[in-house]
């Protein structure tokens, strides 16, 4: 697991929450898009970032609606939406 998906852990054994998600998502979305920038023509991997682009966008938008201050906490630690 990633640092950031530690820190937003609710548990030790945490890893399905809404945070932890978005914070592995993230790491997952930062490292494919490095990849498609040195391989443009790699469409596979730009499905599977598109992927996960959309999967994130969902999971935020379930924190902002259901845990407003979870979102808040998740937004500032990942320093996602400036």
């Amino acid at each position: 697991m990633t640092k950031k998906a530690e820190e937003l852990k609710m548990h030790e054994k945490d890893t399905g929450s809404s945070g932890v998600q978005i914070a592995l998502l993230t790491g997952k979305i930062e490292t494919l898009s490095a990849h498609i920038k040195q391989f443009k023509k790699d469409k596979h991997s730009s499905v599977g970032l598109l992927r996960a682009v959309n999967r994130r966008k969902k999971l935020l938008e379930y924190l902002k609606k259901n845990k407003f201050d979870s979102y808040k906490n998740v937004l500032t630690q990942l320093n996602l939406r400036k």
